[in-house]
């Protein structure tokens, strides 16, 4: 354990409290939506805010770095230790689109605290997440006596996650070596619940395919030709039913190639999580719970991959009938990867599943979008542990580990600089992220404060 005493840290946050608070209203009245052109000045502007906030909390290089789309921001502390690691944090600063008309009490870029919370767009996804590393490490140095982190600290806000991050593995690869770091903090998460800290421990990768099939030049009637020649909304049918097995097994050949298995203590883990799988069935809008048969349902979401079928089509689809063979039909299928699975493997598997399928006289475009890779982190990595006991600290009671079901850009940092990504948020579910009267529970964004003022002595003594 890192020596930073509690104590002080504690006293240091609530000596700053008000400022801080103050400091983070300011932020969030800059409407950074990136999704909106007329936005664009905002979403600079909100870059220049807090280049010079890190500044001003004692960063010595804070850059904009430039983009075909919204900036990034940029800023590194080096450690007065020579044999500090270096850690990256990442997050980002734009946000969704928000209006009154969408159902907010209040204005969503006029911030107000009431009951113990800030309610406001970005004040949980993911600006206040973001700012809280400003108070944690002077904190951190406050209470130490320190005149630099215990760390070699960089800091990487993007400006585009909320419009996909179009241009962010761009970004990682041309700077790579000023972002190269020996672990990436993820400040863009969250926990189980408000009584429940965890620590995220990985995240799915995505791949997307189009399969359109083609068969005659033009609808043709099902009477004169129907049984003599291929139906392509049939082949669609076919191919859609042969995705899984009985046992909800994908049943691509070749597509669980080096797919990381869950150990007996993560399962274990993912069992002592309080979860109550008729409330998630109630959030889901679904009667009932399916998937891969030997799996939870939280092992299915988070560790096991999958393949959707996100939209079908082909052939008359308005009232009453018209008895036709339809000339093209579509499925659209989205495949959540999970460690140890190589998006270009799974895009040459499923392809060959695909047209091996395709009956003759059927023409066939398949087309991939870009991929998303997983990313894990194991248990029993010393940064893990790191971040876990910073949490506990500041919590006061045990962490449990989760993973995310979706994707993200972590996986590009972890891809193209090598290093662990852990993840580190404090918001919970009832935040209301992309909704209206978006908010963060201000007990918890200063206990992620307490958790960075400890975090950085727990890496340097872990990644040494």
């Amino acid at each position: 354990m890192s020596d930073t005493p509690d104590s002080a840290v504690h006293a240091y946050i609530e000596q700053h409290r008000t400022a801080f608070l103050d400091d983070l209203v300011a932020w969030l009245r800059i409407p950074s939506v990136s999704a909106q052109p007329e936005r664009d000045g905002d979403v600079r502007r909100s870059a220049e805010w807090l280049s010079a906030k890190l500044t001003e909390t004692g960063f010595p290089v804070t850059e904009i770095w430039e983009t075909p789309g919204a900036p990034a921001v940029f800023a590194e502390w080096p450690s007065g230790d020579p044999d500090a690691p270096t850690v990256l944090v990442y997050g980002h600063h734009d946000v969704q689109p928000a209006a009154r008309e969408d159902g907010w009490e209040t204005d969503p870029f006029e911030p107000v605290i009431r009951d113990g919370r800030m309610y406001g767009r970005g004040a949980a996804d993911d600006k206040g997440q973001v700012f809280f590393h400003t108070l944690g490490v002077r904190a951190h140095l406050a209470a130490t006596g320190r005149t630099s982190p215990a760390v070699n600290l960089k800091l990487l806000i993007e400006g585009e996650e909320e419009s996909g991050s179009p241009h962010f593995r761009a970004l990682v690869e041309e700077r790579a070596a000023r972002l190269a770091a020996d672990a990436v903090i993820v400040s863009d998460t969250g926990m189980w619940d408000e009584n429940t800290p965890t620590v995220c421990t990985g995240m799915r990768g995505l791949a997307e395919c189009e399969i359109e099939l083609h068969g005659p030049e033009q609808d043709i009637h099902s009477g004169s030709f129907g049984g003599a020649v291929p139906n392509p909304a049939t082949a669609v049918a076919r191919l859609v039913a042969a995705l899984h097995d009985a046992d909800g097994r994908i049943a691509i050949p070749g597509f669980y190639d080096g797919v990381t298995e869950l150990t007996e203590a993560e399962r274990a883990l993912f069992a002592e999580l309080p979860f109550d799988e008729a409330s998630w069935l109630r959030t889901a809008r679904s009667r009932a719970a399916s998937g891969e048969t030997g799996y939870s349902t939280l092992e299915r979401v988070w560790a096991r991959p999958t393949a959707e079928v996100n939209g079908i089509g082909g052939g008359y689809q308005g009232a009453g009938s018209k008895t036709i063979i339809p000339s093209s039909a579509l499925v659209k299928i989205s495949f959540r990867l999970v460690a140890g699975q190589d998006p270009d493997h799974i895009q040459q598997v499923v392809r060959a599943w695909a047209e091996a399928r395709i009956p003759a006289g059927i023409r066939h475009r398949i087309t991939f979008s870009p991929a998303t890779r997983p990313c894990l982190t194991p248990l029993d990595h010393p940064a893990l542990r790191a971040v876990s006991r910073a949490m506990g600290r500041a919590f006061g009671r045990k962490i449990l580990f989760t993973r995310e079901g979706g994707s993200g850009p972590a996986a590009d940092l972890q891809d193209v600089l090598g290093a662990p990504v852990l993840f580190l948020g404090i918001s919970v579910p009832s935040d209301g992220w992309h909704a209206p009267d978006e908010k963060v529970e201000l007990d918890l964004l200063f206990k992620g404060v307490e958790t960075t003022a400890h975090l950085w002595g727990e890496l340097a003594e872990a990644l040494r």
